[in-house]
């Protein structure tokens, strides 16, 4: 089920940050701005026992033309059940409804799994920031959908 971020579910966000991203995670205060942003979608994934298995976070700035999708995060036991693809568009539908008229979002070179899913919403690889996860240094491409609300 996805629903949006509530306050009790930011330490279990973050503990899934944790598990997730170890060497590079967001800090608390991070997903606490984000849920209590005017700017921002905060989608959570949660399994038939109400656990969050997954976690998403769009940003809009009114007058601006383009959304950017901070964050997909899902469990790997999870994984290949379509709970990133309903993440995915649900910021997607949120940007579009903000009236913004393309979509960004960096994914890691590294990671083919989400350039896929990426790719299969439309996105297309516009740039590439070299060494921009750190500590690891692993460079980030860069995506682009155009959209139209």
């Amino acid at each position: 089920m996805i629903r949006l971020a509530t306050v009790p579910d930011i330490t279990s966000i973050h503990g899934l940050e944790q598990i997730l991203f170890p060497d590079d995670a967001w800090p608390l205060e991070k997903f606490d701005d984000d849920l209590h942003s005017p700017y921002a979608r905060f989608v959570v994934a949660a399994d038939d026992d109400g656990r969050l298995v997954g976690y998403a976070i769009a940003q809009y700035l009114p007058g601006n033309d383009v959304a950017d999708i901070q964050n997909i995060a899902v469990l790997e036991s999870h994984r290949e059940r379509g709970i990133g693809s309903q993440l995915l568009d649900e910021l997607v539908a949120w940007s579009v409804e903000q009236g913004a008229s393309a979509i960004m979002l960096e994914v890691r070179d590294d990671n083919s799994v989400a350039q896929s899913l990426y790719a299969s919403r439309g996105f297309e690889v516009i740039a590439t920031r070299a060494k921009y996860y750190q500590p690891a240094g692993v460079d980030a491409l860069v995506m682009r959908k155009e959209v139209s609300a």
